[in-house]
C-alpha cells in the first residue's frame, strides 16, 4: 500500500471512462482524486485533450456538456498543473502519448492508463491500470 496522497498522471481515457460508468474502476480513481487520496498531475495539454474528447457528440449519451465543462474546470483548478516537460526519455509507440510519459517522468508520478501500449512499455515510473492504482491504495 502507498502512503497518501501521492501523485499520478491520469490518461484522459481514464477520466472519460470514469464519467461514462460511475460504477467502474476508473470512476473509483476519479473519486480517489476528489477525496485527496491521490494528486492528479496535469499539463495544459492534458486538460485541452480531455476537454476536446469530452465535447465529442458521441459522448452526449453519457456525459452532458455541463458535466464535461465542470470536470475540466475542476481539474484546471484543483490538479497540480505543471509546465510541459518536453520530450520523454522513453518514447512510446503512439507519439501522441509521449507527453503523458514525459509528465510522469518529470514528476516521478505513476501513469494511470487503460492503454495497452503504455502498459506494456518499459517506463520509469511505470504505467499501471486503474485497478492496480486502487489496489495500491488498499481498495476504494
Amino acid at each position: 500500500m502507498l502512503s497518501e496522497p501521492f501523485s499520478v498522471v491520469i490518461d484522459p481515457n481514464v477520466w472519460v471512462s470514469g464519467l461514462i460508468n460511475p460504477y467502474g474502476v476508473p470512476a473509483v480513481v476519479v473519486r480517489a482524486v476528489i477525496a485527496g487520496r491521490v494528486t492528479a498531475v496535469v499539463t495544459q495539454h492534458l486538460i485541452d485533450e480531455l476537454a476536446g474528447v469530452l465535447v465529442r457528440p458521441k459522448l452526449r449519451r453519457w456525459i452532458t456538456l455541463d458535466d464535461a465543462a465542470a470536470l475540466v474546470e475542476a481539474l484546471s483548478r484543483e490538479a497540480d498543473l505543471r509546465p510541459d516537460p518536453g520530450p520523454p526519455s522513453t518514447r512510446v509507440s503512439d507519439p501522441d502519448d509521449d507527453y503523458l510519459v514525459a509528465l510522469a517522468e518529470a514528476t516521478g508520478s505513476l501513469l494511470v492508463t487503460g492503454d495497452d501500449d503504455l502498459l506494456k512499455a518499459d517506463l520509469t515510473p511505470p504505467a499501471i491500470t486503474p485497478r492496480a492504482l486502487i489496489d495500491r491504495l488498499g481498495g476504494p
